[in-house]
């Protein structure tokens, strides 16, 4: 069922993202932010999807702030695979954008996917002005200096740090880095319900926490091929990880324990949440 779903939501947010751009003129910043919002696993946005439906919202509703989440990861993607921050080539086994075309289009199609990720998530569709206005305010902070971007810039600091990140640092880090966009993905459906966001809230934070330490392993025991983009580069860099820190076999014992906090969290929703702890589960098992 998880799988089905997650199929599904993937499917609906791509046929939104086609709408979306095939309404703007075909140019080749266009054209970029089609390709970086193409594949996936949508995780983010299936679980906008998902929280919408514990709620009662309707996924004709639901599926414009998935598809801003999706947005605004992608630009986030973008920028981060440019030379002047992880110089990444591959991309979900395709050319990065700045590859494909030019570092000026690379930041400019994440520039507009930014800004388009805020039009998706205010439109009239979804409801009242003032869910709307929620939604837009929670992801500006989620996304910004105290969420994703902070992350992003306390890890770059790192790589010039003369002594590496310790636990406490790494898990700031990428709370920002990872879980921000996360916690706002698996809150925003109780959102527009306006209603309590805490049960999701909590479930979210462990969850992003679990994701990252499953990246930080799949770095070390998968490959290219599988993973669509380099692998081994934090190892190769000497940054501090999960799995440097803890080790290999206590990284997994704690991606468990998170995946276990995570389901523990949704007990109010008793087995209507059943899909979103196959989604916890799937973060810690899956190979990409």
């Amino acid at each position: 069922m998880f799988r089905e779903r997650l199929n599904a939501a993937a499917e609906a947010i791509q046929s939104q993202f086609d709408a979306v751009l095939g309404a703007l003129d075909p140019l080749p910043v266009v054209h970029a932010m089609a390709h970086a919002t193409n594949g996936g696993k949508r995780l983010r946005g299936f679980m906008v999807l998902e929280g919408a439906r514990l709620h009662g919202i309707d996924t004709s509703a639901a599926i414009w702030p998935a598809t801003g989440i999706e947005a605004l990861h992608a630009y986030s993607l973008v920028h981060d695979d440019l030379p002047c921050m992880d110089d990444d080539d591959l991309r979900r086994g395709a050319p990065t954008v700045h590859v494909k075309w030019d570092e000026a289009t690379a930041v400019l199609a994440g520039d507009a996917l930014q800004t388009l990720a805020f039009e998706l998530v205010t439109h009239p569709d979804i409801g009242a002005g003032d869910v709307r206005a929620d939604l837009a305010a929670s992801l500006a902070k989620a996304s910004g200096a105290q969420g994703m971007v902070l992350g992003q810039a306390l890890d770059i600091a790192a790589e010039t740090a003369t002594t590496p990140l310790t636990l406490d640092e790494i898990t700031r880090l990428q709370r920002g880095k990872t879980g921000a966009l996360i916690e706002w993905s698996a809150t925003a459906g109780a959102r527009m319900a306006q209603a309590d966001i805490t049960p999701l809230q909590t479930y979210a934070r462990a969850l992003g926490l679990a994701f990252q330490i499953a990246d930080d392993i799949l770095d070390v025991e998968s490959d290219a091929a599988t993973m669509g983009k380099a692998t081994g580069k934090d190892a190769d860099a000497g940054k501090a990880t999960f799995v440097s820190l803890l080790g290999m076999d206590e990284a997994k014992r704690r991606a468990d324990d998170l995946v276990t906090q995570a389901c523990d969290a949704l007990s109010i929703y008793q087995a209507e949440a059943d899909i979103l702890r196959e989604t916890a589960r799937f973060v810690i098992a899956r190979k990409y």
